[in-house]
């Protein structure tokens, strides 16, 4: 099922070339409704000299934030892309901000948003869009440039639910590329699959869809799942990778790291993951 309603999330004016650079041709390939979505997170109040909150420093944060947002509205209304896109801002407290985007992209197909940038302060969190939109979000690197053509795929394969979700997600991407391969790093008996035939269902299943498949079953050598996949993506020359997010739990991949982890600081490349 090709997507019919894509959310761009920008959280400020450099998220808005970079995410819409993206998001625009896929719209405009695939016949969707493209609605661009602002989230700005407020600073707590701080306590005045005398113990009252200050709301003279809320006051000027808030004014602001809404002319950082009116400023980006106009720069989408204005823009010249193969599509025209809806604008929709949300101010709020940091929590409250975050839940607000996400709630606005639940009912998209696609959901399009940058990697969090380090540099930046205003970075929309992540963890929120993949735990909280309940849809598949498609992130694009914060340095570097991304075709949207998007020719030559990796599909990250552990046998998990949230990698099968992912595949079937991105499927409107897969079919339409020129190559499709299926990664399972160091794959061990287990989730119903023979170690000997790791990625043989899904290549299956996706090439029935008309995806030019093969299967790649990558030895780690030694290296972590996340840094294999980094390796294959270089090797490979792919322009997009699609895996499932947080296949062990999250509190682990916090202390202890994880694919999941990995590549959402590294992302070489285009990187759709579902949860």
């Amino acid at each position: 099922m090709q997507p019919k309603t894509i959310v761009a999330i920008v959280a400020d004016e450099a998220d808005l070339d970079r995410v819409l650079a993206c998001a625009e041709p896929l719209a405009e390939r695939f016949g969707a409704r493209l609605t661009v979505v602002h989230g700005d997170a407020l600073p707590m109040p701080t306590a005045s000299p005398m113990g009252f909150p200050d709301t003279g420093l809320l006051d000027a944060a808030m004014e602001t934030a809404r002319e950082r947002s009116e400023a980006m509205r106009k720069a989408v209304a204005a823009r010249r892309g193969p599509v025209k896109a809806q604008w929709q801002s949300f101010l709020g407290f940091a929590g409250d901000a975050s839940r607000q985007v996400a709630q606005a992209a639940r009912t998209a197909d696609l959901v399009i948003a940058s990697q969090a940038d380090p540099a930046s302060s205003r970075s929309m969190p992540v963890d929120a869009l993949l735990f909280e939109t309940g849809r598949p979000v498609l992130f694009v690197p914060y340095a570097g440039t991304v075709d949207p053509a998007f020719r030559k795929a990796v599909v990250a394969w552990n046998g998990s639910a949230e990698a099968a979700r992912a595949a079937f997600d991105a499927l409107p991407l897969l079919v339409a590329a020129d190559s499709v391969s299926i990664l399972c790093v160091d794959p061990r008996a287990g989730e119903g699959e023979a170690a000997e035939f790791a990625g043989a269902e899904i290549a299956e299943a996706l090439t029935r869809h008309g995806a030019r498949v093969t299967v790649v079953n990558e030895p780690a050598a030694g290296l972590a799942p996340g840094e294999a996949i980094e390796n294959h993506l270089a090797e490979s020359a792919a322009d997009l990778l699609v895996m499932g997010a947080y296949s062990q739990s999250w509190l682990k991949q916090f202390f202890f790291g994880g694919a999941t982890k990995t590549l959402l600081a590294s992302m070489p490349v285009a990187t759709l993951m579902s949860r």
